[in-house]
């Protein structure tokens, strides 16, 4: 598989952004001001999504074969590694392009994300859900999906937008195709992403968690990664819900850019030799 994916940016580090469920590498637009000039923007269009082709396979396969694609990229963009920062899907993704291939993550942004389903019954259920919705996305097409999602309580903070960020969301979400959507949904659900939860506390890799304060859900799951991760920050943003980087893109660019710039180095491996 190969994915379609741009660059942006003037700056040399790179920074790869992998956006969510029903978006595209547009997602990022609202920070990307305030981006542009630090970093060199590597922006994705996932499986199913934008100009990408859907996964060739459901289930595991599937999940591993959208890893693979993004490492290409990498190596594509002369990058063995780069900082990643991915939202709710893309959030999952990165975090498990961290675990399976950590030599090519150096620093990793989390926004909305979680580790996975912990219980075999759990990934189960979900599988079974995403399936009848991918099945209901075939039947009844992009645009009558596209409306049921919106209202979803998840999304409330993103109903206080103005009008044309609105349509410019409602845009990216109807760009997609339903062959696309239902194709993803069966390769990279919550209920096929692997457990990633008893690999976090050795994950060496810095790790920013950002949710939304009133995206109640999320911001437990964060807290629960956070007592998990070895070298962790976070932030809920206020008066946020599930979309900081589309609902509070100053705030957001502030906490990725300090985050990102702030010296860290990894202990030395001393010798008794």
């Amino acid at each position: 598989m190969r994915l379609a994916y741009d660059v942006r940016g003037r700056g040399d580090r790179a920074l790869l952004l992998l956006h969510g469920f029903t978006g595209n590498r547009d997602t990022w637009c609202r920070v990307e001001p305030y981006l542009a000039d630090r970093f060199r923007l590597v922006r994705v269009d996932l499986p199913g999504h934008g100009q990408s082709p859907p996964p060739t396979v459901s289930g595991r396969d599937g999940f591993e074969e959208a890893l693979r694609a993004l490492e290409q990229i990498l190596d594509a963009e002369g990058a063995g590694s780069a900082d990643v920062a991915g939202y709710s899907q893309g959030a999952r993704l990165a975090l498990a392009l961290a675990v399976e291939s950590p030599g090519r993550v150096q620093r990793l942004v989390l926004e909305s994300g979680t580790a996975g389903l912990h219980r075999r019954k759990e990934r189960a259920e979900r599988r079974r859900a995403d399936e009848r919705l991918a099945d209901q996305i075939l039947a009844e097409g992009v645009d009558a999906f596209v409306r049921r999602w919106e209202l979803l309580p998840l999304f409330e903070g993103l109903r206080r937008l103005p009008a044309p960020d609105l349509e410019e969301l409602r845009a990216r979400r109807a760009s997609s195709t339903a062959e696309g959507l239902a194709a993803a949904l069966r390769a990279l659900g919550v209920g096929v992403q692997p457990d990633y939860w008893p690999h976090l506390w050795k994950l060496r890799v810095p790790t920013l968690l950002l949710t939304g304060a009133q995206d109640s859900k999320f911001t437990a799951l964060a807290r629960r990664m956070a007592a998990e991760l070895p070298l962790v920050w976070g932030h809920a943003f206020a008066g946020v819900g599930h979309a900081p980087h589309l609902e509070a893109p100053e705030a957001w660019a502030r906490e990725v850019v300090a985050f990102l710039e702030t010296p860290w180095f990894e202990a030395p491996v001393w010798s008794t030799a």
